[in-house]
């Protein structure tokens, strides 16, 4: 793991990071182990979490460096105005190729399940490149439920590459081999809470995920 952390954009009050996967979001005394704060506080940042992503997902992190940012940022999360877009490489090929996952989410602890005692859940998906044994996508995470676009993409019967948690029975059979969940959180957007200026940003698709969508290509 790089030293430091790459910054995607800042200001006094607001940073946007690339999270490297494998790092935690939030820190776990349990886990023995840096989480992205710590990382950025050596590299003279107080950050506040506002939002995560699970440890093997990379990408785009947003953080308040102030508690009125905090308090803003986590209400635009609430009211849904932050617009999160992940980059996902799914095996199989996906059906339609462009729709939506609506399978009610029950979250357990670590764990999430599908159950028509959860809430209700929406993912918008849309297929960037069919491959002959697997599908890149554009992922809309309309809702936020714990681990929702791993879940309802597992459930629709086309789990992530990578997918160790919710890919079961016959939705397990391994296509391609990868060390972590391919997915990617790819963009951020939002309108400033301070500023009121238009913020989108965007997190490069890392090297790792690069080199398994080639190796998918040539399959």
């Amino acid at each position: 793991m790089a030293d430091s952390v790459p910054i995607l954009w800042r200001d006094e009050r607001l940073l946007v990071v690339d999270k490297p996967a494998g790092v935690l979001s939030v820190p776990d005394r349990s886990a023995g182990e840096s989480s992205l704060p710590e990382l950025l506080a050596r590299d003279g940042f107080s950050v506040i979490p506002v939002h995560r992503l699970d440890r093997d997902v990379s990408g785009a992190v947003l953080f308040a460096l102030d508690e009125q940012m905090r308090a803003a940022l986590e209400l635009l999360f609430r009211e849904r105005a932050v617009k999160k877009t992940y980059w996902a490489l799914a095996q199989g090929v996906v059906r339609p190729a462009d729709g939506a996952w609506h399978f009610p989410i029950l979250e357990e602890g670590a764990h999430s399940r599908v159950s028509a005692l959860g809430h209700k859940s929406l993912t918008r998906y849309r297929t960037l490149e069919s491959l002959r044994q697997a599908s890149a996508l554009e992922i809309d995470l309309i809702t936020g439920r714990k681990n929702q676009i791993r879940l309802h993409a597992a459930h629709a019967g086309f789990p992530l590459a990578g997918e160790r948690k919710y890919a079961r029975g016959k939705d397990a059979k391994v296509r391609f081999r990868s060390r972590r969940v391919a997915l990617h959180a790819w963009r951020l957007a939002l309108v400033h809470p301070f500023s009121g200026a238009a913020l989108e940003v965007e997190a490069p698709l890392p090297s790792d995920l690069c080199e398994l969508l080639d190796r998918a290509r040539r399959d």
